[in-house]
């Protein structure tokens, strides 16, 4: 059909510019309300924190939003790093190890080859945020990188200096040489809601100065297994991969986030991608700057969410909480007096809505800070106050156990032997029964069970040889039963469904 063929009657004309007028003030309206966030406090290391924006009407955005981006764009810059990799031998030319090819030449090649050393390069992007020169990226743009370089909008480049580098949340900070650069101002991430306007903006593919919209698809995104400790914005905004370390600002131009990742079944945007909120991201390199590391609060538990089948287990008449799975000797928690299966449902008197929740609240707490936890223990509440240690890295690893008989359906088991429990890392006097085997599309599977884990309790009651166990499992019928089993000398609670 011809655009000379359409013909739009008068009223309908009139409404749609009736609509268009009072939509543009519930839009201006919309955004006065966003602008008005306190500020975070006091600049840090010469940054600009956003102030209270004027209302913005929807003349400033007749040709687009070119007003909000032009500003932005010379503040994001290209990061282009390399590093030495030592390739084994016979990976580039792998027939030297054939036997075929060795069964007439011996091993005077694939013998004598030495490793080979390859410079690799990485391209990703990064965010001005002092005039002379701090730049936040990501970790995983910069890590085991020998040199790191930096390319401005205005085509000058410089070698940068890691200043410091926090592996679990990916926050880098790095420094060039320079001053009087443009720069963004910092936000406040946690005002951000579900559907407002935000822009990504980095080098995807190593296109400078790319700049893609979208809105916030979701906040606080956690348990994705991206990081250690996440609390994503995530967006529908393209980001590709070079965009990582670029910046995600609101509709003011204000700093909001530091693009992280995607999810894609290929390698490009499927309209689901994450950022570092900068809250969390100011707060990293606050710290890098100052003390050089990032200092965490530590409990000393192992925290799981509580599921709505775990909330009937233990007396709670809804899901929510972080449930206390294992609590690690001689730590703030031990000490406090806090115990497996205990719920935590308040720190400092708001609500805990889930272990991740719990566990970014206390690492953003400084070490040496009393905190009160409000828990649910045998189905009543009471207050705990806990001074925070700081955490260290550590690390724990499972092993496997054997085989055997049991009577949870679609798990074996066998008795816990003293050098099984050795073969586990099971510390002296543990008890229970060890798993040997899970049938796979079973519930026991469904619900993380695994081979190597050991069974130490059943509804609350302790088991420490297949008998009991045995007799646990008979007792509770075709009801769900909780399991507190032990993976490498860590305890949690497990719900398996019985049908």
């Amino acid at each position: 059909m011809k655009s000379s063929d359409l013909h739009i009657p008068r009223w309908v004309a009139t409404v749609v510019v009736l609509a268009a007028l009072i939509g543009g003030g519930v839009l201006a309206i919309g955004f006065r309300n966003w602008s008005d966030h306190p500020v975070l406090g006091a600049p840090a290391l010469g940054v600009t924190v956003a102030r209270n924006s004027e209302p913005v009407s929807l003349g400033s955005f007749m040709n687009g939003f070119s007003s909000v981006l032009k500003p932005a764009l010379p503040a994001v810059v290209n990061i282009h790093t390399s590093k030495i990799v030592k390739q084994k031998p016979g990976q580039m030319m792998p027939f030297f190890n054939d036997p075929f090819f060795r069964q007439f030449f011996g091993d005077q090649f694939g013998g004598q080859m030495q490793p080979r050393a390859e410079r690799e390069q990485s391209l990703g992007s990064g965010v001005i945020v002092t005039p002379d020169g701090t730049i936040l990226t990501n970790n995983h743009v910069v890590d085991g990188a020998t040199d790191v370089k930096v390319d401005l909008s205005d085509k000058r480049e410089f070698i940068a200096k890691v200043i410091g580098t926090d592996s679990r949340t990916d926050i880098a900070v790095l420094k060039i040489d320079a001053s009087g650069l443009p720069t963004l101002p910092i936000g406040d991430s946690s005002k951000l809601q579900v559907g407002d306007l935000i822009f990504a903006i980095g080098e995807p593919f190593g296109l400078e100065g790319t700049a893609t919209m979208g809105i916030v698809s979701a906040t606080g995104r956690g348990n994705l297994g991206i990081e250690s400790y996440e609390d994503f914005i995530q967006t529908d905004a393209a980001i590709n991969p070079g965009n990582s370390g670029g910046a995600m600002i609101d509709l003011h131009g204000n700093l909001v986030g530091i693009n992280t990742a995607i999810v894609s079944g290929g390698n490009g945007n499927e309209g689901v991608g994450f950022a570092i909120p900068i809250n969390m991201a100011r707060s990293v390199m606050e710290q890098i700057v100052s003390h050089g590391k990032v200092v965490r609060g530590y409990l000393g538990i192992l925290p799981q969410d509580v599921t709505p089948q775990m909330a009937k287990q233990f007396g709670l008449s809804q899901p929510g909480g972080a449930l206390v799975g294992d609590v690690s000797p001689d730590t703030p928690a031990a000490r406090a007096g806090l115990k497996r299966g205990d719920v935590i449902l308040q720190l400092n008197g708001q609500p805990v809505t889930s272990a991740n929740d719990l566990r970014l609240r206390i690492s953003q707490t400084a070490p040496g800070t009393s905190v009160k936890l409000g828990i649910s223990r045998d189905g009543k509440m009471q207050d705990v106050s806990i001074t925070l240690g700081e955490y260290k890295e550590e690390a724990a690893e499972s092993k496997p156990g054997e085989s055997g008989e049991g009577g949870l359906k679609g798990v074996e088991v066998q008795e816990l032997t003293s050098d099984l429990a050795q073969q586990l890392d099971l510390k002296p006097g543990t008890r229970g029964v060890v798993i040997t085997s899970v049938e796979p599309a079973s519930a026991a599977e469904a619900a993380g069970l695994e081979r190597g884990d050991v069974i130490q309790e059943i509804n609350h009651k302790p088991v420490s040889n297949l008998q009991e166990y045995r007799q646990a499992i008979a007792s509770a019928g075709n009801q769900p039963v909780l399991l507190l089993i032990n993976q490498g000398g860590r305890t949690q609670y497990v719900v398996v469904e019985q049908h």
